[in-house]
């Protein structure tokens, strides 16, 4: 007599199928419920992982329906990346735009077709470099300097990415562009590697940096390791990891976001009333006691009852104009 079990397990049996095996029941696969998060996670990234693994890891861990970076960390580098959600991805431009700090290892006497360990061995020279030849040779780097991007970039030539013409094997025409290295220090050196701490503005490649002091020095040099440690005000020491993001109760992830805001601190801030507040959300360009002569461009951070509305700029005329809104007035600050 066929016991329940084994007629449930034959009825499910198709033609000329083993019946005495029993059909693995087909999982339906999850699907994640995003949710809105706003705020921005610095992020000690670590070496080896791109910058968008690292953002799509942290937003499953939020489950944070829209999140960006601000700026771009190669794998071989590890440090501070600040990843945007919801509302403060509206702001990430100004990260972009901030100064960086960067600390670099260089190996000298060795060249690499991408610049940076990551690449092959084209050229190697004997190293005869003294301390003092080489805080000359720094020297010349700090301030106003030219670089040549590298060809293992992501700038776009005819809409292709420069490394993509470099792993074909094709070498394109670069412009120098002008960036300023506002202190240079050497950290440590061994006679063939040093350790160098470089404040540079936007724009500034290291490994361009690190190639250009081993031509300067006569022998060639690559990069084979970096570190971001500063962006604007943030600090690499006041970020988490991925492994503590992890570690963290889903409900306690939100307190390690920071505030919308927080991107745009450099700003001085205005407070509205309530009247003022909705005539900005709504667009509306603002006649306000508070505007002055010869303040025209100045832009401002608005704050109504509700909390930070976004970026303001003074006119001409001393009214205040909308710069960039978040979407609902500050409702939808601290996290999920």
């Amino acid at each position: 007599m066929m016991t329940t079990a084994s007629a449930a397990e034959a009825g499910a049996a198709t033609p000329g199928a083993d019946a005495s095996r029993p059909r693995r029941a087909k999982q339906p696969q999850r699907k994640i419920v995003r949710r809105v998060v706003d705020g921005v996670l610095l992020l000690d990234k670590p070496q080896g992982l791109s910058s968008n693994t690292a953002l799509q890891a942290a937003r499953r861990l939020f489950r944070a329906a829209k999140a960006g970076h601000t700026g771009t960390l190669d794998p071989m580098a590890s440090g501070l990346l600040p990843l945007t959600f919801g509302e403060a991805t509206k702001f990430s431009q100004m990260l972009l735009d901030a100064d960086k700090t960067y600390e670099a290892v260089v190996q000298l006497g060795v060249e690499t077709d991408s610049g940076d360990a990551d690449g092959v061995v084209i050229a190697t020279r004997p190293v005869a470099v003294g301390l003092a030849q080489l805080e000359a040779v720094l020297a010349r780097f700090r301030g106003e300097i030219e670089q040549i991007p590298p060809m293992y970039s992501a700038l776009k030539r005819d809409g292709k990415a420069l490394y993509e013409y470099a792993r074909a094997g094709i070498e394109l025409e670069r412009a120098p562009r002008r960036v300023c290295i506002h202190a240079l220090d050497l950290l440590s050196f061994d006679g063939d590697r040093l350790i160098f701490r470089v404040a540079c503005s936007k724009g500034t490649y290291i490994r361009s940096l690190a190639m250009d002091i081993g031509t300067t020095l006569g022998c060639g040099a690559h990069l084979c390791g970096l570190r971001r440690t500063v962006i604007g005000r943030f600090r690499v020491d006041e970020a988490v990891t991925l492994a503590q993001l992890e570690a963290a109760a889903e409900d306690d992830r939100g307190r390690l976001l920071a505030p919308v805001d927080a991107l745009v601190a450099e700003f001085p801030a205005l407070e509205l009333d309530a009247d003022a507040a909705s005539g900005l959300l709504q667009g509306r360009v603002l006649s306000l006691a508070t505007g002055a002569p010869g303040e025209a461009g100045k832009i401002l951070r608005v704050y109504g009852p509700g909390g930070f509305l976004g970026l303001g700029q003074w006119q001409a005329d001393g009214r205040l104009a909308p710069r960039r809104l978040i979407a609902t007035g500050g409702e939808r600050q601290g996290g999920a």
